[in-house]
């Protein structure tokens, strides 16, 4: 199948650079959030975004408004996802909510239609059977920033048909991403998995005073070669999807493992998510 209108579900941080890259690719998209103040500010990152490209020179204003006009925002449903291709859904990484956009978005979409989801986590299969057609559910899950890292994790749960994936591989690489397929479902997928297993040591190194916030992550980037420490990497990638997608696996799990570390919960009950809020582990209220 080949892809021609796309329609992104979630306008904030990811929901609407994957939206600002399917435009650059030369794809049709229209962005929706059910937030009016969501939309407008996706729609005032985006336009300064590209401002900002012209005047560094790395497009020029003829490109940035042929861009421009294949990026629409809406806050109505039912305009955005009618006759769509694809639905790429950057909602919340709670399994309820998920279920309930996906249900409510099949109301709307033709048969053919491919769902993917770009949960940090949570499988599929999981709430594939939330449409008709739960051979087009898979994960696509893309990195933050999504405008400058390539990486595309496609996810293959044991409902999903080799022509979605095929069709999505074939897609991410339209959009200039670099596809992995993860052949298995497994929670977390592969990067998530790697990089959770740090910052949970990272943790627990805090909660019991072992080292500093800087001395840890100082230690990773000088010690392991990362571009970023751990408590560097969440303040970027936001606390709050730390402290909901380690919840919601607790509440899966029940296994006390899982919660969230108490130097999560403190700053996640504090509204200190990060660079989204000006401080988390870090202060950037002066930058």
């Amino acid at each position: 199948m080949i892809i021609k209108k796309v329609a992104m579900v979630g306008a904030g941080t990811m929901g609407n650079q994957i939206a600002m890259q399917v435009a650059i690719s030369g794809f049709e998209v229209v962005c929706y959030s059910r937030k009016e103040a969501t939309v407008f500010g996706a729609k005032k990152f985006s336009d300064g975004w590209f401002v900002k490209g012209v005047e560094k020179g790395k497009m020029t204003q003829e490109e940035a408004d042929k861009i421009q006009a294949r990026l629409t925002f809406t806050t109505d449903l039912k305009a955005a996802v009618t006759d769509a291709d694809l639905v790429i859904e950057a909602v919340a990484d709670v399994l309820k909510t998920k279920k309930a956009v996906l249900s409510e978005i099949d109301q709307y979409t033709p048969d053919h239609c491919i769902y993917a989801s770009n949960s940090s986590y949570i499988v599929s299969s999981l709430f594939a059977d939330a449409v008709k057609h739960p051979e087009n559910v898979l994960n696509v899950h893309f990195f933050n920033p999504v405008l400058i890292m390539k990486l595309v994790e496609v996810v293959q749960g044991p409902h999903v048909s080799d022509a979605t994936v095929e069709t999505v591989f074939a897609f991410a690489k339209a959009i200039n991403k670099i596809p992995v397929l993860v052949k298995k479902e497994i929670y977390g997928f592969v990067v998530n998995r790697i990089f959770s297993a740090i910052t949970k040591e990272a943790c627990y190194m805090l909660d019991q005073g072992v080292a500093s916030i800087e001395d840890i992550d100082s230690a990773v980037k000088n010690g392991l070669g990362h571009p970023m420490g751990p408590f560097e990497l969440l303040d970027m990638t936001g606390i709050d999807l730390e402290f909901d997608v380690l919840t919601e696996k607790y509440q899966m799990t029940g296994d006390l493992a899982d919660k969230p570390s108490p130097a999560i919960v403190e700053r996640h009950a504090r509204g200190e998510y990060g660079r989204k809020t000006k401080k988390g582990f870090y202060d950037y209220s002066a930058k």
